[in-house]
């Protein structure tokens, strides 16, 4: 998006160069200046305050008595500090509805994951070390596919349960500690690495991998493939159709399916029901429940859930391995899912922190993150974080605070404590409808087909973390993405826009003639700009674009008998840095220039560029009367027949 100037102007992003947007705008009797000059360790400084402290963190510290400072300390560690203060009951009612409703979506999980503590141990830590006031804690669809995955790849659940536990937590202990170091460090910045595109992209290829993997309770199959592509897994279907699958457990995933997705599409279309979808999920376990106690139907091939563990998990921290090969595999699967859990949470964060109109800290979130999740490791829960669907409809039922996960908490520990046994008759069947319908929505085709419309190297990060997820593994779509995202950003960086400048009649703004047909050439110049820092990685294709520029301007003017270009202007207002190599490049192009018998001239140079120009001497070789505030100072001084024109 462009920006408005303070002169009238937009910046590069709009096209129009820094130059005035009337024709009374005279910048004569003020040149370039150089900014004071600044020490090494003052710029070190400074660069590190700007990449880790960008948002200025100590400055309500200044000038504080001492307690005053420990208690801004513990707030910043301890959010709930600050906002509780100011708690009332009216936001607790909001928060009390809101908790209830998404602990309908919770007690079904329960019954379908082993460790159920996940949903109410990690989410009263996050409520007091959290920033935002939406979100809903505990497991999440896309992070327990990808954990279920790599797991196991190295134990086998049901042949080896009590390792697989292990391991388990283990890679939760260490997802916890990445995400609390990075927020620790304030290195929020390396998540950014993971695009938008590639976050839907890979939503939807996990939403269908997970559906998939939902046939085996969907159809009754017995046997079904442990791995995770959409090739193995239609394998494994099409092998079992041969002998025959139970059509009850049919009837009832497709009945209930069928039912879910109707209150979804009636809270869609009416917001004020919302609640229909929310509770749906718990209504078809109790009545499936209900129905297949009676009829017994799990004597007629029909799964059920059977054994569930009453009460909460003890304590697992002698559980984790600190030693031996199975510490540095929960190493690596920790710090994948960690990152992936991560971006999830502060991207859902980031939503709807945007639609109520407040901020939340991302370094805070990491820590609260990283700090829920090395606790519940210690307390036999896997990876949480922040799950898309709960928190919607945590925002739909008029959540205040963070206050609703702690009343989700509450409910869900009861439920684990009191009633869990009344769902041993839930079929498996109900189960795998549930995850099929709160997938389903991960599958965002809206915003693919908006991200092929605006940019399509995005749309290729998309696709490649999509058909990564699909065809391959979670870690394959990951890698795709991420090795797209940054050949995207590699190409940017290393061949960054330039553009041909003329002038828009009857004003002094000079703009690309490309988006402005209209906009004329001054005769005899020749202005371009370059739309990107200058270092080593392209200065020696800028060098060599406008070299390209001038020789087709030059075999133009040979063909149509025009006068010959004696200046060459080259805006320099997006440049925002440069280095030695793109200075060296400069004097590369003022050699081929002089030898054309052409005149260089820089056009609003900023701060950086310009102190470092004097200081590698270059100002000096071209001189200061070849600098200037604007384009149109610039034509002014050396074409001022075509100045008097516009």
């Amino acid at each position: 998006m462009s920006r408005t100037m303070s002169d009238g102007s937009e910046d590069f992003n709009g096209n129009i160069s820094r130059t005035g947007s009337h024709r009374q705008t005279d910048h004569h009797g003020y040149k370039v200046r150089f900014p004071p000059a600044k020490g090494l360790f003052t710029e070190l400084a400074e660069g590190v305050k700007e990449t880790f402290f960008a948002n200025d963190p100590l400055r309500e510290y200044k000038d504080q008595p001492r307690s005053k400072k420990l208690w801004l300390s513990l707030a910043h560690l301890f959010p709930v500090l600050d906002w509780a203060r100011s708690y009332t009951f009216g936001m607790f009612k909001g928060d009390f509805v809101a908790g209830l409703t998404i602990a309908s979506l919770c007690i079904p999980q329960c019954c379908r994951y082993a460790f159920a503590d996940s949903s109410f141990v990690p989410p009263l830590i996050y409520a007091a070390m959290g920033t935002s006031r939406d979100i809903a804690i505990g497991p999440a669809a896309v992070l327990s596919l990808l954990l279920g995955t790599l797991l196991q790849e190295e134990i086998d659940p049901v042949k080896n349960p009590y390792e697989y536990s292990r391991l388990a937590f283990t890679a939760t202990f260490f997802a916890g500690v990445t995400q609390a170091m990075l927020g620790f460090f304030r290195l929020g910045f390396i998540i950014e690495f993971l695009s938008h595109a590639a976050i839907v992209g890979f939503m939807a290829g996990a939403a269908i991998t997970i559906g998939l993997q939902q046939l085996k309770g969907f159809l009754g199959i017995a046997k079904f493939t442990k791995k995770s592509d959409i090739i193995s897994v239609m394998e494994s279907v099409w092998g079992n159709v041969h002998h025959g699958c139970n059509w009850q457990t049919i009837l009832i995933g497709a009945s209930f399916l069928a039912f879910l997705l109707t209150t979804k599409y009636i809270a869609k279309k009416n917001k004020k029901l919302f609640w229909v979808s929310a509770i749906a999920p718990l209504i078809s376990v109790i009545i499936s429940t209900f129905c297949v106690f009676i009829t017994r139907a799990d004597k007629q091939g029909v799964a059920i859930v059977k054994d569930i563990k009453q009460g909460i998990n003890p304590p697992s921290f002698h559980l984790i391995y600190w030693t031996g090969p199975y510490l540095v595999k929960g190493f690596r699967i920790g710090v994948v899912a960690g990152m992936v859990g991560l971006t999830e949470a502060i991207a859902i964060g980031r939503t709807f922190a945007a639609l109520k109109d407040y901020q939340i800290d991302g370094n805070k979130e990491m820590l609260a993150l990283g700090t829920m999740n090395i606790v519940g490791s210690m307390t036999s829960c896997y990876v949480g974080t922040g799950s898309m669907s709960r928190s919607a409809v945590n925002y739909m039922a008029g959540c205040k605070t963070a206050i609703s996960n702690v009343v989700m908490a509450i409910v869900v520990m009861l439920t684990l404590l009191l009633v869990t046994p009344l769902f041993k008759y839930t079929p498996n069947a109900i189960l795998a409808s549930i995850i099929i319908n709160a997938v389903v929505s991960l599958v965002d085709y809206e915003t693919a087909y908006l991200i092929w419309k605006v940019d399509k190297m995005d749309f290729m990060a998309l696709l490649g973390a999509f058909f990564g997820v699909v065809f391959a593994s979670v870690e394959y779509g990951l890698l795709i993405a991420v090795a797209i995202s940054l050949g995207k950003i590699l190409l940017q960086v290393t061949r960054p826009r330039t553009a041909l400048l003329g002038n828009l009649p009857r004003t002094t703004i000079y703009t690309n003639v490309e988006q402005y047909p209209e906009a004329t050439k001054v005769p005899g110049v020749m202005i371009v700009r370059v739309d990107s820092a200058i270092y080593f990685t392209n200065s020696n294709y800028v060098k060599e674009r406008i070299l390209r520029w001038l020789r087709d301007e030059e075999e133009q003017q040979q063909e149509q008998k025009l006068s010959k270009t004696e200046f060459l202007i080259v805006e320099l207002s997006p440049v925002t840095d440069i280095d030695t190599s793109g200075i060296h490049a400069l004097e590369e192009l003022l050699k081929a220039l002089e030898k054309r018998k052409i005149q260089l001239i820089l056009a609003n140079p900023g701060p950086a560029v310009i102190q470092k120009l004097r200081s590698a001497k270059f100002t000096e070789l071209i001189g200061d009367d070849k600098i200037f505030l604007s384009v149109d100072d610039a034509v002014k001084k050396f074409a001022p027949k075509s100045a008097l024109n516009v």
